[in-house]
């Protein structure tokens, strides 16, 4: 039952490692630092806490070039950090779910070591490696999502092995059984341990043209745009047997009991809920970007949620996103006022929400100095803006000079105001947007409606989307303005009066309504509904 499965109904709160909370001094998070943190995470109201690659990695794509998939990169700790910090959340009533990265590792990993050191290797078809053309091309004309060739030429070897990513991140053969049961005995060290699930890093790469086809030209590609938009990603992504190696995993995960599988999958909706699986046997919740991507206007998220919502299977958990580690801020993409109503479309749509580190505080772009930038992209393909380090920056939990979370130098800078936007600050005023946060969590936590209901379109009148939440008696109706002038809208008219609970402007919530409500410009609310006599 929906109400009974934590994944279901509870709020999944992104934590960037690198960033969040610094414990020893040298500028980078750590796991002792997310320890130091959880009463935060219980009091802003999170179930559960998913955290970005923490494996031993030489940290050419900070750590999404694993190196190790069963242990702990000393720059985070080591084991017994790791599982303080899964007993620690436990005792708080948190979920831990892991970052995992199965479609390629390091190059220092000892598998590749092993599989470039000879053609002869038992573990050479643990990796992809493939003949040059015969005029010394490269075996096809696939492009690293990082720009440049997707193919890297091995002298010793004389054969070209794929990387999807940077050179240093080779994609495994996941066509090779022997390489599946040891990604399968991974995911099962760590839930062994305790780990309440795992996201799983591209799933949807995971299985490659058998016959390594060429991809057809994008005839929309732009110049300026990123590299790999060149070219229609047809052969390199999204095969048709990657749902047998997401079912395989799912077999994993239901070995034990309570757990979840979430899968990172940029595709069209109507591609992206193939990723449930037939009979929903894939991943539990194939995330949901469409938020990130989609213009910010009523029309639009409108016809959007429609479009999911009548595209999930039967018994498929629909889920929303609207930031991580990869994407702009959502605060630097609609602007400050727009933030807020974001947040109140995120937390009330049906569905598992995900929430992004420091999205509860307003953070929106931090400017990074050219000679600070980070992002192995940003170095690959300069001058794009394409770099995801200001959405990496450091947790800002307090105005000193160091924002609390480090007393070192961080690894990345603070946003320019963060003496006024941090955590201390920002929990003791009743009208910021980290108090917005918190009370519509609350809500979410105390409201069936919101948690589990069902979803009700109601009207698109100019700006403004508003939609029903529905269980049992209770029905709530949420109107967000999503443009920049007043705007007056009606009740049903089968519940003409109702209560104004909460309103992202935070100063008239409690207030009974009838008929209609005006909602000013950039505002959301959400109204408890009553019934005709």
């Amino acid at each position: 039952m929906p109400a009974k499965t934590w994944w279901k109904h509870g709020i999944v709160y992104q934590i960037y490692p690198r960033s969040f909370q610094d414990s020893n001094g040298d500028g980078i998070g750590d796991l002792k630092g997310i320890c130091e943190r959880l009463d935060y995470l219980v009091w802003l109201g999170v179930h559960a806490i998913w955290i970005s690659p923490i494996y031993p990695s030489p940290m050419a794509d900070f750590g999404y070039d694993v190196a190790n998939y069963c242990d702990i990169d000393p720059l985070f700790g080591d084991l017994a950090d790791f599982d303080r910090l899964i007993a620690e959340a436990h005792a708080k009533g948190l979920k831990v779910i892991l970052d995992f990265v199965p479609n390629h590792t390091s190059d220092r990993h000892p598998w590749f070591k092993e599989s470039r050191s000879s053609r002869e290797s038992p573990k050479r078809d643990w990796y992809i490696w493939r003949d040059r053309k015969p005029d010394g091309a490269p075996p096809n004309n696939w492009i690293s999502n990082f720009g440049g060739p997707a193919w890297t030429f091995d002298e010793a070897t004389g054969q070209s092995y794929y990387h999807a990513f940077l050179s240093e991140q080779p994609d495994l053969n996941w066509r090779n059984p022997h390489v599946r049961e040891a990604m399968h005995e991974a995911l099962r060290f760590w839930l062994r341990r305790g780990v309440d699930g795992f996201r799983v890093d591209v799933i949807w790469h995971l299985m490659k043209d058998a016959e390594f086809r060429d991809n057809p030209p994008n005839p929309g590609y732009q110049r300026g745009r990123p590299e790999i938009e060149r070219l229609l990603q047809v052969y390199s992504t999204d095969q048709p047997d990657v749902h047998d190696i997401i079912a395989g995993m799912r077999r994993v995960i239901d070995e034990f009991k309570d757990r979840v599988l979430i899968g990172e999958i940029y595709l069209p909706v109507e591609r992206l809920v193939a990723y449930y699986g037939a009979d929903l046997s894939g991943a539990h919740l194939p995330f949901n970007f469409q938020l990130i991507q989609t213009a910010w206007n009523a029309r639009e998220i409108a016809m959007l949620v429609r479009e999911y919502e009548e595209a999930l299977p039967k018994g498929g958990w629909p889920n929303w996103v609207l930031g991580n580690h990869d994407q702009p801020r959502i605060a630097a993409r609609v602007g400050a006022a727009q933030a807020r109503v974001a947040a109140m479309l995120l937390l009330t749509l049906r569905g598992t929400p995900t929430m992004y580190y420091g999205d509860e505080i307003g953070l929106a772009r931090v400017e990074i100095p050219p000679e600070r930038v980070q992002d192995p992209w940003e170095k690959n393909e300069p001058g794009l803006g394409l770099g995801r380090d200001p959405e990496r920056t450091p947790m800002q939990w307090d105005g000193s000079p160091k924002a609390g979370f480090t007393a070192g130098e961080p690894w990345l800078p603070f946003d320019a105001v963060h003496e006024t936007c941090n955590v201390e600050n920002l929990a003791r005023d009743p009208g910021s947007i980290l108090t917005l946060y918190r009370r519509l969590i609350a809500l979410r936590r105390t409201s069936r409606a919101l948690s589990i209901g069902s979803f009700h379109p109601v009207d698109i009148e100019g700006q403004v989307f508003s939609y029903e939440r529905r269980e049992g008696t209770e029905r709530l109706m949420v109107a967000l303005n999503l443009g920049h002038e007043a705007r007056t809208i009606a009740l049903p008219s089968d519940a003409p009066d109702g209560v104004l609970q909460l309103s992202t402007c935070l100063d008239h919530d409690e207030a009974p309504v009838q008929g209609s409500v005006t909602l000013r410009p950039d505002e959301g609310v959400l109204l408890k509904l009553g019934r005709k006599a």
